[in-house]
């Protein structure tokens, strides 16, 4: 079963300025190069992500990157090492801010640590686009992301039919802080408490993202519950340790559901491990934040939320055109 839900994408291709924060990309674990507000003429635009590890960022960043080149832009893009790193990217906003852009995109690992930063970005009137996850603030413009909790929603659907609406299941999320952390954790909850009574859900517990930490995590699920049917990655990280925490502890007829792609989940879904996964526009995300930060900057109206899409794909339809255009590996 395919599931479509896709806002306006704007395509193009590459070109990319990036700064770093802490001075080296060695240490932040971000792209960088040297940029210093707008160059000539060219509006700059700083974007700060929650990462820049996962191939999901990566994805985002060519996305930006396309529609900076098609606009006419200087962009940075830039994220921290890890997705638990919120006092580095904090430090990546702010060192963002004394470049003066004209808009910053930013994807926040906690609201509360930002808030001081979106008020000095608001009072220096630099336009605010958030993405992927939101921020919970009233400041940005407007939030270019997936709708997490219709996406985590899919995902317990296709969990639930594969368990017959029975069984024990858990969560291993990313976090519990970020706006989809904590969609993409009650999207899933909600919708099995509604549609599924049959269905266990044990406490979801937080790997921050981490691959080892998650495999570590679903290892210990799978020792204190042998009687375990099913466990929910809730990000590339998160799904990517999980499937190797099945796989190490050795335990047989786990069914895996996670979120994003990646060529680590896309192999698992083909080999059997993983029953399936959700996967976002990540190309399209970074193009929309582009998009978005110069009608930012040129004054014009722009909708409070802008819905980049995600499908579900599995073993049935991963080859198709449709679900191959949107995967990222």
């Amino acid at each position: 079963m395919q599931t479509r839900r896709f806002g306006a994408v704007v395509a193009t291709t590459v070109l990319a300025l990036a700064l770093s924060a802490c001075g080296s990309s060695s240490d932040s674990g971000s792209n960088s190069t040297s940029a210093g507000g707008s160059s000539g003429s060219k509006p700059y635009i700083a974007i700060v992500s929650k990462g820049f590890q996962h191939q999901f960022w990566q994805a985002v960043k060519k996305g930006a990157e396309q529609e900076a080149k098609k606009e006419g832009a200087t962009i940075s893009f830039e994220g921290p090492a890890t997705e638990a790193d919120v006092e580095a990217q904090v430090t990546m906003l702010t060192n963002a801010l004394t470049k003066k852009p004209n808009a910053v995109g930013f994807a926040a690992l906690d609201s509360k640590a930002a808030a001081p930063l979106l008020q000095q970005a608001q009072s220096e009137k630099i336009p605010v686009i958030a993405f992927d996850s939101g921020v919970d603030s009233d400041i940005p413009v407007t939030t270019a992301s997936t709708d997490n909790k219709a996406a985590a929603a899919e995902a317990a659907k296709h969990m639930s039919e594969a368990l017959g609406g029975k069984g024990k299941v858990a969560l291993v999320v990313h976090d519990q802080t970020s706006r989809s952390g904590i969609d993409r954790r009650d999207g899933f909850v909600e919708w099995m408490k509604v549609n599924a009574p049959g269905i266990q859900l044990l406490s979801p517990q937080y790997g921050g993202g981490d691959q080892a930490k998650s495999a570590d995590i679903t290892k210990s699920i799978i020792s204190a519950n042998p009687d375990i049917k099913g466990i929910y990655g809730s990000n590339e990280g998160s799904a990517i340790g999980v499937v190797k925490g099945v796989e190490e502890s050795g335990k047989k007829g786990i069914t895996v559901v996670g979120f994003d792609s990646g060529k680590a989940q896309i192999d698992a879904i083909k080999s059997g491990v993983m029953l399936g996964a959700i996967t976002q526009n990540p190309i399209g995300i970074g193009e929309q934040v582009v998009a978005a930060a110069m009608k930012a900057i040129k004054g014009q109206a722009l909708p409070k939320i802008i819905d980049t899409g995600f499908y579900w794909y599995d073993k049935s339809n991963v080859d198709d055109p449709k679900i191959a255009a949107v995967l990222y590996q």
